[in-house]
Order: C-alpha cells, then structure tokens, then sequence
C-alpha cells in the first residue's frame, strides 16, 4: 500500500475525477453515474486516510481539520444529488459543497509535508 503515501498523486487524481464526475451528475442524472461517483467517493476516503495517518505527525489538528472538511464535502455532493433525484431545491446545498471544496483544496494544498 505505499503507492498510497508515497505521493499525493492517486489521491487528487481522485478527488478531480469525483469533481469532474459530479458535475456531469447535476446536469444530467443517471444512475450508473450516480454509482461511478459513490465508487470515487470511497476511493477518496481511502487515499485521505492513508495520507492522514501518514502526515497528520507534523501538524495533527491542520490534517484533522482537513480530512473533517473532506468527508462534509463528500457528505454536500452526495445531499445535492440525492435533492436533485427527488426534485427538491438544491440551491444552498450546492453552494455549501463547492464552497467547502474549494476551503478542503486550498487547505490541502498548504499543508506542509506533502510531496
């Protein structure tokens, strides 16, 4: 499992996938895709684990304070989702994710230790 911690790699190749795939989703819902973006949600949480028992040495509550705004992110991008299948107003839900994405990526990408 070290091509997990040896670089960040799979880890934002992920996450960009799971944007990328999201996005898709909200314009045009389908389930196998709605599936796809499940699957990339755990592979996020996987490589978001190992990166944080891997670093969180050097500053625990920053990476702790990061991997919190991870999993709230993927938590609002699967809300949206689901309101939007169900025909509810996705409005402050969406806002919420892509703001709190944008606060996880530039969290992530300041943290020291990272290679």
């Amino acid at each position: 499992m070290d091509f997990l911690t040896s670089s960040t790699h799979v880890h934002i190749t992920t996450w960009v996938v799971a944007v990328v795939l999201f996005f898709i989703a909200l314009g045009k819902p389908s389930k196998g895709l709605h599936m796809a973006l499940r699957l990339f949600y755990v592979l996020i949480l996987i490589t978001g684990f190992m990166l944080f028992v891997t670093f969180d040495s050097l500053n625990p509550m920053l990476y702790g304070f990061k991997m919190l705004g991870g999993i709230l992110t993927i938590g609002l991008m699967e809300m949206t989702l689901v309101r939007k299948k169900k025909g509810k107003g996705t409005g402050g839900v969406l806002v919420g994710a892509v703001l709190l994405l944008l606060i996880t990526i530039i969290l992530g990408f300041a943290l020291p230790g990272i290679a």
